[in-house]
């Protein structure tokens, strides 16, 4: 019964954890990002690329990197990854479409791309941080940095960090380089926010392995 309890209460818990973390991601999303219209990296930065250089759709380009990254990630992380990353993608959705009912709630940082970029990094980090500290993710980018941190020697902060600047370098062939640079502010701060999210609490365990929902 007790420890019936107790998995009820953990399961509780970071799933609370899991929502208010993409609360915040897609808040900052809708209210730096979008106003800001700061660059993104990953999967988002690739789909962008395709749309620029070969006229694929980013709805299309999107659903299927990501549906790739979750098959790949759901032989290696198993089944309890998938099940939280839905749950994530739906909170997310959820939470964006009720701050583009409300409307922007922050002013508009377009004329201050730095602080922009600074802000929304922090919006980014601490909101995916605590989404994949929960063993959920919000999309492929999510899931491809959990797989590398897995399988590579990079810890998951160098993982998001390599991915995002490696399609921010290819985005350059088309985007000017004030807003290129301004959205490697935004990835780096993300990228050492998330990972000292995801390994807090965990000291004695290495970096490279994706957080067990269950310490939470």
């Amino acid at each position: 019964m007790d420890t019936n309890n107790k998995g009820g209460i953990a399961s509780w818990k970071r799933y609370t954890v899991l929502l208010a973390g993409v609360m915040i991601l897609s808040f900052g999303l809708y209210n730096v990002h979008s106003q800001s219209k700061i660059t993104e990296g990953g999967i988002l930065g690739l789909t962008l690329l395709l749309q620029h250089w070969l006229h694929i759709s980013p709805g299309i380009s999107e659903f299927v990197l990501d549906l790739l990254c979750y098959l790949a990630a759901l032989q290696i992380l198993g089944k309890g990854f998938l099940k939280n990353a839905l749950i994530s993608s739906a909170g997310y959705a959820l939470f964006y479409s009720l701050w583009e009912f409300t409307g922007p709630l922050l002013p508009n940082l377009s004329g201050r791309p730095l602080l922009a970029a600074i802000l929304g990094g922090t919006f980014v980090g601490v909101g995916v941080g605590l989404v994949v500290r929960s063993g959920g993710a919000t999309g492929g980018d999510d899931a491809l940095a959990l797989i590398l941190s897995r399988k590579t020697p990079l810890t998951l902060s160098k993982a998001y960090l390599f991915t995002d600047v490696v399609v921010l370098l290819l985005s350059a062939t088309y985007i000017p380089l004030i807003n290129i640079g301004c959205s490697l502010v935004t990835v780096t701060i993300s990228s050492v926010l998330i990972g000292r999210i995801q390994t807090a609490w965990r000291p004695r365990i290495s970096q490279s392995a994706p957080a067990d929902p269950a310490d939470i």
